[in-house]
């Protein structure tokens, strides 16, 4: 875990271990998808750092999966109208040069400076498939994603947010904060989020923790509610998918873990169990 420490430097350094796994997927002979620029983005840095945290490894299902569903809630969201996505936190996604997107789709990403920089480096040479831009900003910032979120707002009818891998990093009162902001465009209609568990972020917390918490990358948010902690601000779960059921039907889980898949769906209250889900959320 000392190794782990010293390679990942800050947060965006989490997108590297996305990254590898979507290119570590990609060389699969019967992947869920392709995405041809991840192992240039991951470099030998993300390798790296995959292979210094054994946990993450070993439960690579869980990355591939939670990119799977996201993939296919957006594209059913595109095809029911939506004319912008604003990814928040979009590291080093990939989205808009290897999905299938209308070419007048607006699709604008959130991030800050360094790592949205070494990915126009790394992607130079490569087009968008839609009308893409860059947004350089620290979401912590309140008063200046508001203000992206009003001038983004008054571009387009219907607009999907994205925030993948990215609220597990923030407290309650971040999350809270951050929902209501989100709330406040009218054309902010739809949110596709990835939700852990108390359960599942306790484990998170033993298993990658160490590994994190020196870079201020520490996992915080699992709330019990589970989707319905969104609710009183302004936001209602549509649909909730879960990235073990999915892992279970493609036959990437171990034998335990496929026992685990069996039990019941529960998209309620949470609690002990490790429970995630890829939520869809609507405007209410």
């Amino acid at each position: 875990m000392a190794q782990a420490e010293s390679l990942i430097r800050n947060i965006s350094d989490t997108a590297l271990l996305a990254a590898v796994y979507r290119a570590r997927e990609t060389d699969r002979q019967h992947a869920l998808f392709r995405d041809p620029f991840a192992g240039r983005l991951a470099g030998k840095r993300g390798d790296q750092i995959a292979d210094s945290i054994p946990f993450s490894n070993q439960n690579t299902w869980a990355w591939v999966t939670r990119t799977y569903i996201f993939d296919r809630f957006i594209a059913e969201q595109c095809q029911q109208g939506v004319d912008m996505v604003v990814n928040l936190a979009a590291g080093l996604d990939t989205r808009p040069y290897r999905m299938l997107l209308r070419a007048a789709l607006q699709w604008i990403e959130v991030d800050l400076p360094d790592i949205l920089s070494y990915k126009e480096e790394i992607l130079a040479d490569e087009k968008p498939v839609c009308v893409l831009e860059r947004v350089r900003l620290d979401l912590s910032d309140a008063t200046a994603r508001r203000e992206l979120f009003t001038r983004l707002g008054r571009r387009a009818g219907k607009i999907l947010i994205l925030t993948e891998g990215l609220i597990v990093y923030f407290s309650a009162a971040q999350v809270r904060a951050l929902t209501q902001d989100l709330a406040a465009p009218p054309a902010f209609q739809g949110w596709i989020l990835d939700l852990a568990s108390p359960g599942l972020l306790r484990l998170l917390k033993k298993n990658m923790n160490p590994s994190l918490s020196e870079s201020g990358s520490a996992v915080q948010f699992g709330p019990a509610e589970g989707p319905e902690f969104f609710v009183p601000y302004g936001w209602g779960p549509v649909d909730v998918r879960s990235p073990l059921k999915t892992a279970a039907r493609f036959k990437r889980l171990s034998f335990g873990m496929q026992l685990l898949s069996l039990l019941p769906q529960s998209n309620g209250r949470q609690g002990s169990r490790p429970w995630s889900g890829i939520c869809l959320f609507a405007k209410l």
